[in-house]
């Protein structure tokens, strides 16, 4: 029944949803539509475009049958704003593109992340799909931990042999990637953890769990993306600098245990390891060898920012234009080839770089659009979004070299995670139902 004005609602989880109060009748999600949420993360090539296909038919069937209803939520709306800027920031970079036709085919395939955004936020518009989607996510991700620990021990996985010198676990060879997936979408197994019975030992447990894969990846910026993950889930969770310094250091004692073990039974860690150290040689050529040359990398995208300051070489021009800025003797520019670097292995430096000044600003105001959603929405709201407030954060984490966000696949994941976020924050946890 309704809560009569004034009153408070009984005392419950965060994730607990409410009854629905339609008529008394208690509401009916709409779970079915639930697993497209989820089938984005697919691993499997573009398999994961026909989840973002089928969000696309569904909000095609909305407008065309409940149309008001749609653009009613709170969160579609945000979903359009927020997409509008990061669209016309590429949109912006085909005035001076390098590669018109392959600026223009990405700025044409970015158009399908707004019914992503839009469809998601039609799913989680009550609280129960967000407590179903949360635990399918964690579940997700303890099999493809526990995959990765298999190949780690048996030089295989479900999607095949390991490469010689990182894993790559559920995303097949050739696809090193698993590391930062792992670590950027950490927090939301480690929250689910963290709501069991033992609570913080089974987060710990987790923990530990997902280190190793991510360790033995090979890949350094998923190690940075995950201790900033466990460094802001330390710190809530201790409610104390005293505490949190406490808790931190046990943490790197373990870190520190775990990564000399690796280093004396993983060749491929070893191997990481050695380069990774070449950076206190005290020289720039050591420092970019062990940085994977990404000095060479970033020189390069600060002078192509300097030629095109506005609008920059064109999302996704970065490859093509990356020869002419190239110094010589550079490793990515082989003689006679037409391409280098693939992108510039730094936000930053990636949206200056492609869409300039004008992509930044347009990206800036989306951030600011984020931030004002944060503050508006309910604590409860804020409390159930906290998993992929974290994540996205540490995809978007200035300080490391993340994955291109223009390009396929890391793009259709980030916009998934804004998606849930949006959706979690301006969901309306009175229309739940009790989940089972």
């Amino acid at each position: 029944m309704e809560l009569a004005q004034g009153s408070s609602p009984p005392s419950r989880r965060p994730d607990e949803p409410l009854m629905g109060t339609a008529k008394g009748h208690p509401c009916r999600p709409d779970l079915w539509i639930l697993p497209f949420a989820l089938l984005v993360l697919l691993p499997f090539g573009r398999l994961a475009e026909l989840a973002t296909f089928a969000l696309m038919l569904l909000c095609a069937v909305m407008l065309v049958c409940r149309p008001r209803e749609l653009i009613r939520l709170s969160g579609v709306r945000w979903a359009m704003v927020v997409w509008g800027c990061y669209e016309l920031a590429a949109l912006a970079s085909t005035m001076h593109a390098v590669m018109p036709s392959r600026t223009w085919e990405t700025v044409a395939a970015m158009m399908r992340y707004l019914p992503l955004t839009v469809g998601i936020a039609w799913i989680l518009r009550e609280g129960r799909q967000w407590s179903c989607l949360s635990r399918a996510i964690a579940w997700l991700l303890l099999f493809w931990s526990l995959d990765a620990w298999m190949q780690a021990l048996t030089g295989w996985s479900v999607r095949g042999h390991a490469e010689p010198h990182r894993l790559t676990g559920i995303f097949g060879a050739g696809d090193p990637k698993i590391g930062q997936v792992l670590a950027t979408l950490s927090p939301f197994i480690l929250d689910r953890a963290r709501a069991c019975r033992s609570g913080r030992l089974c987060a710990a447990l987790i923990a530990l769990l997902l280190l190793g894969p991510i360790l033995l990846s090979g890949s350094r910026a998923s190690w940075l993306t995950y201790a900033l993950v466990l460094a802001v889930l330390l710190w809530r969770e201790a409610g104390s600098f005293r505490r949190f310094a406490l808790w931190a250091g046990v943490a790197l004692v373990a870190g520190a245990l775990a990564m000399g073990l690796a280093w004396r039974t993983s060749s491929r860690f070893d191997a990481r390891m050695g380069r990774t150290l070449m950076a206190f040689q005290g020289s720039e050529r050591g420092l970019n060898a062990a940085l994977s040359f990404r000095l060479s990398i970033w020189g390069d995208a600060l002078r192509m920012v300097a030629a095109n300051p506005w609008t920059g070489v064109g999302v996704r021009g970065f490859r093509y234009a990356y020869p002419r800025f190239a110094l010589a003797g550079d490793p990515f520019v082989k003689p006679g080839a037409r391409e280098g670097a693939f992108y510039a292995h730094q936000i930053i430096l990636e949206i200056l770089s492609e869409s300039g000044v004008v992509g930044l600003a347009l990206w800036l105001l989306g951030i600011s659009l984020a931030i004002r959603l944060w503050r508006r929405a309910r604590p409860d709201a804020r409390e159930r979004a906290w998993p992929a407030s974290v994540a996205l954060l540490a995809a978007v984490f200035p300080f490391n070299t993340a994955l291109a966000f223009y390009s396929a696949w890391w793009g259709l994941l980030f916009w998934w995670l804004l998606a849930i976020w949006i959706g979690v924050l301006s969901s309306d946890v009175r229309m739940g139902c009790h989940g089972a």
